[in-house]
């Protein structure tokens, strides 16, 4: 069994406070940024940063879809989700980035063995940088687009 991971970076035009507190925020910006691929989002706990628990199905491909229950922990500027019901972690870190920030998205679990395995390790990152480039895309669209609108009585959405 060999370590799978895809592994997706953007850059976003704010603060990195901001974009981790958005990154970090499960109850109102998370729901905001999944995609299509993502169904029956909700949070069990808290709903921001560290100790929450939020749970979904997300549906890789046609026939690949996954129960994921995330507990969430905060380390420094890395947001890290542990799914329960398998070995997979998704680490979304925020750096300085000149005037803004990069935010890099890296998941990573145990592949399966034998051939299947090997097919894993070859396709599955494929697909998964797609659908991590999509909630990143988002990410940057709600981020950006509430950026500067603070306290002019202007509602971004």
């Amino acid at each position: 069994m060999a370590q799978v991971s895809a592994t997706s970076t953007d850059l976003i035009d704010a603060d990195p406070a901001t974009v981790l507190g958005a990154v970090a925020d499960y109850e109102a910006m998370r729901p905001k940024i999944l995609s299509s691929h993502y169904s029956g989002y909700r949070v069990l706990e808290g709903g921001q940063g560290a100790g929450t628990v939020a749970e979904w199905t997300l549906q890789a491909t046609k026939s690949r879809s996954r129960q994921v229950k995330a507990t969430v922990d905060v380390a420094g500027r890395t947001v890290i989700e542990k799914d329960a019901n398998s070995s997979m972690v998704t680490n979304w870190t925020v750096a300085p980035a000149g005037p803004g920030s990069s935010v890099t998205v890296k998941t990573s679990w145990t592949g399966a063995g034998g051939i299947g395995g090997f097919f894993e390790k070859i396709f599955a990152p494929i697909g998964l940088r797609r659908i991590q480039a999509e909630v990143l895309g988002n990410l940057k669209r709600e981020v950006e687009g509430t950026v500067g609108l603070e306290g002019t009585g202007v509602d971004a959405e």
